[in-house]
């Protein structure tokens, strides 16, 4: 049985960590590369960074923060954010990540998906969606972009599939409604996107205990979840979290 990944996401804007609520009023938390060894160190399975304000300011990623990330751990990272076309996703994996993270990019333009797939595997190409609940689409759910800022009238679980089709080889479900809240995963929408697509699905916003991730594994067939401020506040760590899930009986990499 597939072990269940934590994955720590540094949301970094100015070249420092930083975190909100639903993604307002976000507060500076530290330097990314000394808080990834952190997580790395601490029993992370893989991290993610998303430079936050990028895409909506049209300027490109920081290479140098990925090239710097890249010396300093030894496991597998994320990078999005401010990525515009192919090339800009072939500077990141020569930067050092295994994986980029496309958002607004895929929605403009979804050929950015086959593309990269085309040209790097797809297991590289990993869909971000920030769903809100709406109802304006079958499932309830409609997809933002630009950092929540447009409203697109897409339906979230139409995008996933078609985004699977296309090539993505893991999709991030960061839910608008439960970002920074701490009260939980949404449940729903990463449970639909899990029953709608065959690709590894992530649930992202919302934890604020170590059950939240027992629940969203067993009831939201979610492969990996990712976990911000309950971490970075210091408050719980990536093992208590972990151990929360072995006594569970969820499968989890243990490393300590």
């Amino acid at each position: 049985m597939l072990t269940k990944r934590v994955i720590p996401c540094l949301d970094v804007r100015n070249g420092r960590v930083t975190k909100g609520v639903k993604f307002k009023n976000n507060v500076d938390l530290g330097d990314p590369v000394e808080m990834a060894v952190g997580y790395s160190e601490g029993g992370a399975d893989e991290l993610v960074f998303y430079d936050i304000t990028a895409s909506a300011e049209g300027r490109p990623i920081d290479i140098g923060m990925v090239e710097a990330v890249a010396r300093a751990v030894r496991i597998p990272f994320a990078v999005g954010g401010g990525i515009s076309s192919l090339a800009d996703m072939e500077r990141v994996i020569l930067a050092g990540a295994e994986k980029i993270s496309v958002n607004s990019l895929a929605v403009r333009n979804p050929q950015i998906i086959a593309e990269g797939a085309r040209a790097f595997g797809r297991q590289c190409v990993v869909l971000g969606m920030d769903p809100v609940r709406s109802g304006k689409t079958p499932s309830g759910y409609e997809i933002t972009t630009r950092g929540y800022r447009d409203f697109t009238g897409m339906d979230a679980v139409e995008w996933a599939r078609r985004a699977a089709d296309l090539g993505t080889g893991e999709i991030v479900v960061n839910s608008v409604d439960a970002d920074g809240t701490r009260e939980g995963f949404e449940l729903e929408i990463t449970r639909l996107v899990a029953e709608a697509v065959d690709v590894p699905v992530v649930a992202s916003g919302g934890a604020g205990r170590p059950e939240h991730f027992v629940t969203v594994f067993r009831e939201a067939r979610a492969d990996a979840a990712i976990v911000a401020g309950m971490i970075h506040s210091g408050e719980f760590t990536i093992a208590s979290i972990k151990d929360a899930m072995r006594d569970a009986g969820v499968p989890v990499r243990m490393s300590w």
